[in-house]
């Protein structure tokens, strides 16, 4: 062997060795970071969409309306419509008669005026300008119905006439006149037992006792 030879020999595998276990080392724990990372990401995401869907819940539990479907998903309410404001017979008649270009305010001030100025020639006038009388709450429902032209016409309350002494009750046959039944209100056909308080006004009903009738 030369001395060339003596001196070039393979180095020993000892700090090769080391640094590449270390290495290994460094990568494993490289992985074990990035799946922690990935786990972290994953449950952020996770708390998100539970977030948004908490704040979804709780916008729409603030409506009472807000209903639930079976998988706990909020339903979008259903608004029911408005009823239509409910106005006396006389009332119709008047918005039906008033010019329609007027607004609610001119339509009021001409039942005013007519009332007012021109009580005898407008009698009629008089109960719908006594019911706008009763307040403002009339007063705006007359002014939903006449600026929409939608509305319901109430119904009058009707009475039963019921004899103080006799306890029988009036009834009316169209064909000939008034006559007193005995523990009965029903009438059909051309029987009538009840009256408007309209009707009663043009009878002599001093001996009589006004029942109301049930709506």
């Amino acid at each position: 062997m030369t001395k060339f030879e003596e001196e070039v020999k393979r180095p020993a595998n000892g700090p090769l060795t080391e640094l590449n276990n270390n290495m290994q080392e460094v990568f494993s724990q490289y992985r074990k970071m990035r799946q922690y990372a990935d786990y972290l990401e994953y449950e952020l995401k996770q708390k998100n969409e539970h977030i948004i869907k908490l704040e979804n819940e709780n916008s729409f539990m603030r409506d009472e309306r807000t209903t639930f479907d079976s998988n706990g998903n909020s339903v979008e309410p259903i608004i029911p419509q408005q009823a239509l404001p409910v106005v006396p017979e006389c009332v119709a008649g008047a918005i039906e008669s008033l010019p329609e270009h007027y607004s609610a305010f001119e339509a009021i001030s001409l039942i005013n005026a007519k009332v007012n100025e021109l009580p005898e020639e407008n009698e009629d006038w008089l109960p719908v300008y006594n019911w706008l009388c009763e307040g403002i709450g009339n007063q705006n429902i007359f002014a939903l119905a006449f600026i929409t032209g939608k509305y319901e016409v109430e119904k009058p309350q009707l009475f039963y006439l019921k004899n103080k002494l006799t306890t029988s009750y009036l009834i009316l046959d169209t064909s000939t006149g008034y006559f007193e039944h005995w523990g009965s209100t029903e009438a059909t056909g051309r029987y009538k037992s009840s009256f408007t308080q309209q009707e009663i006004g043009s009878m002599e009903i001093e001996s009589y006792e006004q029942i109301e009738v049930e709506k």
